[in-house]
């Protein structure tokens, strides 16, 4: 008989169901990168919506007028278009803090897109927000949209350390 033997027979198959599981394994190591960059370019997107709209534009716009710390009494008194312009400028970063928080959105990207805007729109609406906790008595109230404004200004540091390192470095 010159075929194969039983014993070479199942040693081949093994091979080649080795090579399958491999297969599989390494296809499926593709698949799940690519959904997640697909799925990091859709977070971009909807960030860059967010960010990006007309009315979350004409809130930021009203809203620059306002002095930092503006008092919530301050606000009540400019109208309602200001008091909805603070309602629609916190829940957006509340909703971009949760988002970076959960890893959901980078950091980077929101940073990138919005930190400067973050921090200037809290340091505006900051005495307003912890009255609104206060008369809610919901302390968490933009908790969110606080802890993103103090990330972003932890990195607006960093970066500013870093930029003055480079500068100081360039001089020499």
């Amino acid at each position: 008989m010159t075929g194969l033997s039983l014993n070479e027979l199942a040693a081949f198959a093994e091979i080649i169901g080795a090579c399958t599981i491999i297969t599989g394994l390494a296809f499926g190591y593709f698949q799940i990168r690519a959904h997640r960059i697909e799925q990091r370019n859709a977070i971009a997107l909807s960030v860059a919506q967010t960010f990006n709209n007309s009315e979350f534009a004409r809130a930021v716009n009203l809203l620059q007028q306002l002095p930092d710390g503006a008092s919530a009494q301050e606000l009540s008194a400019l109208g309602r278009n200001f008091e909805d312009a603070a309602v629609i400028v916190t829940t957006s970063f509340e909703t971009m803090g949760l988002f970076v928080y959960r890893k959901i959105a980078e950091q980077d990207l929101v940073m990138d897109m919005a930190g400067g805007m973050c921090i200037s729109m809290f340091r505006k609406l900051s005495d307003s927000i912890y009255a609104k906790r206060k008369d809610l008595g919901q302390p968490s109230w933009a908790e969110w949209f606080e802890w993103l404004a103090l990330l972003a200004e932890k990195n607006k540091l960093q970066i500013s350390s870093v930029e003055d390192s480079l500068k100081q470095w360039q001089s020499t």
